[in-house]
């Protein structure tokens, strides 16, 4: 259904070229003369977001791809050094990360959208079920680049998701083994999950074609759920449709922009700022929150096969709603009944996403049974038996006739931009029996923070008097204590501090490791005391993974407050929550400590700090709540180095964002005003 090309290209080169390869012609009748019902609101405009953002994360991918290292020793601690050493690495990993949420809020949109209007009904079932296997392929991709961080949630959600297929009668367990590329979560698998995170994208750039060229074939269907009558029915899809869709993305790269940001870890889980241990089993495992409906349904079932079937039933039975759906009206403008037990279904899909998130027991199990037994009865009852039963309301003659009547109603785009608050949850690493440190008030919180060098100076000094004995910063690098936006110390006192330090070299001639005085370029090498049995945490990234759950509504107001000093605030607390009396029926094993914001209140690490510890020349307090504040400052600093780089990037970012989309409204209401004249 290509429009009816006038190109005629310019220049004896494209004339040339259009001869013998038509593709200017092409292009011209598929993206400026296609022809487009003029009632399309603004829920269409998610397909053009969803190409944006496919190129968006193919571009930052491939880049990403240059700098890590798929192996089981290394890939954590690449994925820090992009962030850390690589040119703008920070902006293009936080891009990555969160644009996949993007890439699937926009997506889920798109599906409900065309769920709501019937945009799977004939002669569009291929142009549905191409939808549904790019849904299949994205929820693929997205999995297997979920465990490359190779953080603690990254390696249980791969183990936990792969040992699925062992449910699988006779062939399950060889499936999972050929899997793993052994018997147990692995480099083999890590490296396996790499190349197809690679691979997948470009087989969704191949289906991304075909739906496309499914959708020019049939045509866009419309809010009205009838095919255009005449040319007045339609518009060019340049400029009208074009510059409707520039208007919503520049509105949904404000979204994004937030993220990437100002609160680029919100929709992250904490545990993967912890390198991966087989060892040690996080206490609840949750995948990504587009993940969390379907991990619901799993869970729901009490037989682990049962549940891998639920699972599968539960995307597959999309490919099937063009037959279960038995209503002779696309549109559920035009369906009062069927509006109802939709609206429900999307209420019941948020509702298993917040159920995804909760530890599979008590009354989240028999609620996660009830929604998804409903998720079920929805598409094999409801709507074949809608189809039958329902009196749907008179349709309009024509596309014209609809947008005469409802001219100046618009989509709600408030809605369509929100995030999915209840699917997006983070659960941090402190129990929730463990008391709420206080909020503090830190220099660098905020869109315009900025660290507090004389803050960060003391803080590296706490760490290297008292912290470093027991802890390492191995990711931190000494020239990074002069580098912009940290604790400001001259070229000249890095050297100074560096030399300070003893560094093991390679091995020399007799194969023997040499020691040497440390270097600027030199990371900060291993604690001087080893426990056996137990390590204590490496501290370059602990801000990151230390933190407290504040639940729901308290996180829709972080998101949009920028509240993202959980670490700092329980690291600070944590430090000050000794009490050298346990309170009356408290129990604690031998040798432990009681802490009132640790995780069960036992804590092996004696108390670090106290008054008059470390002494300050800089005229602050040498009190244990100044010695806290300072060292987790400099700890939050160590984990997020270009902290200061990105907001000032992004507040540029955003005030050119928020222009930009002013001019395109005012640009597409100029262009569909000339439409309007004439309508």
């Amino acid at each position: 259904m290509s429009g009816t090309s006038t190109y005629q290209p310019r220049g004896p080169f494209m004339r040339w070229l259009e001869r013998r390869l038509p593709i200017g012609g092409l292009l011209h009748s598929s993206f400026v003369a296609y022809p487009t019902p003029r009632n399309l609101n603004y829920w269409w405009t998610f397909g053009g977001i969803l190409s944006f953002m496919l190129a968006v994360q193919l571009v930052t991918g491939v880049v990403l791809a240059m700098h890590y290292t798929p192996h089981v020793d290394h890939a954590f601690n690449s994925v820090e050094y992009i962030m850390r050493d690589v040119n703008y690495g920070w902006l293009l990993r936080y891009l990555h990360s969160n644009g996949a949420s993007m890439f699937f809020l926009a997506a889920y949109i798109h599906m409900f959208r065309g769920m709501y209007y019937g945009s799977y009904k004939e002669p569009r079932e291929v142009l549905w079920i191409l939808g549904v296997i790019l849904l299949v392929l994205m929820i693929a991709t997205g999995f297997l680049g979920y465990v490359l961080p190779w953080g603690q949630m990254s390696f249980w959600a791969a183990t936990v998701i792969t040992n699925l297929f062992s449910a699988i009668p006779w062939v399950g367990e060889s499936i999972v083994t050929w899997l793993w590329g052994g018997y147990a979560v692995g480099n083999p698998t890590l490296n396996r999950f790499y190349s197809l995170h690679y691979l997948l994208p470009f087989i969704i750039v191949g289906v991304v074609m075909l739906h496309l060229w499914a959708l020019h074939v049939v045509g866009q269907n419309n809010p009205t759920g009838i095919e255009p009558q005449t040319k007045k029915d339609t518009v060019a899809f340049t400029p009208y449709a074009t510059i409707k869709d520039a208007f919503l993305l520049a509105l949904f790269l404000i979204l994004l922009g937030w993220l990437v940001f100002y609160i680029p870890s919100f929709l992250g889980h904490s545990d993967n700022y912890i390198p991966a241990n087989p060892a040690v089993t996080p206490p609840h495992i949750v995948p990504e929150w587009y993940y969390l409906p379907f991990y619901a349904i799993l869970r729901a079932i009490p037989s682990k096969l049962g549940g891998v079937i639920a699972l599968l039933a539960s995307i597959f039975i999309l490919a099937l709603l063009p037959w279960l759906d038995t209503s002779p009206v696309r549109s559920a403008r035009y369906r009062p009944l069927f509006r109802q037990f939709f609206w429900v279904f999307v209420v019941v899909c948020i509702g298993l996403g917040w159920l995804g998130s909760k530890p599979a027991e008590g009354g989240y199990v028999i609620a996660a049974r009830i929604l998804t037994a409903y998720y079920f009865i929805y598409f094999l009852i409801i709507l074949p038996v809608l189809g039958l039963v329902e009196t749907p309301r008179p349709l309009p003659t024509s596309i014209l006739q609809d947008v005469l009547k409802r001219k100046g109603i618009a989509a709600t785009i408030v809605c369509a931009l929100a995030l999915p608050g209840l699917l997006a949850t983070s659960a941090p690493t402190s129990a929730a029996e463990a008391d709420a440190p206080p909020r503090l008030r830190w220099s660098f919180a905020g869109p315009l923070g900025k660290y507090d060098r004389g803050q960060l100076q003391r803080g590296f000094r706490v760490y290297r008097e008292v912290c470093q004995v027991c802890h390492g910063m191995q990711l931190l690098s000494f020239r990074n204590l002069s580098e912009p936006g940290g604790p400001s110390f001259t070229p000249a006192q890095v050297a100074v501090i560096a030399g300070e330090y003893k560094v093991q070299d390679g091995p020399n001639e007799d194969g023997k490791m040499v020691e040497r005085n440390g270097r600027p370029a030199d990371r900060f090498p291993p604690p001087t005391i080893r426990f056996p049995g137990a390590t204590p945490p490496d501290l370059s990234v602990i801000a990151k993974p230390r933190g407290y759950e504040r639940g729901f509504p308290l996180w829709l107001f972080d998101a949009f407050t920028q509240y993202q000093e959980h670490g700092v605030d329980y690291i600070t607390a944590l430090l000050k929550g000794y009490e050298l009396t346990p309170p009356a029926g408290a129990t604690l094993p031998p040798g432990a400590m009681y802490n009132k914001y640790f995780p069960g209140h036992a804590i092996a690490m004696p108390p670090p700090l106290s008054d008059g510890r470390v002494p300050y020349t800089d005229g602050a307090p040498a009190t244990l709540d100044q010695y806290s504040r300072d060292v987790s400052a400099f700890l939050m600093w160590a984990a997020e180095p270009h902290l200061e780089a990105r907001k000032r990037i992004g507040l540029q970012v955003m005030v050119f964002l928020i222009v930009l989309t002013g001019l395109l409204y005012f640009t597409k209401r100029k262009v569909w005003s000339r439409l309007d004249a004439h309508a």
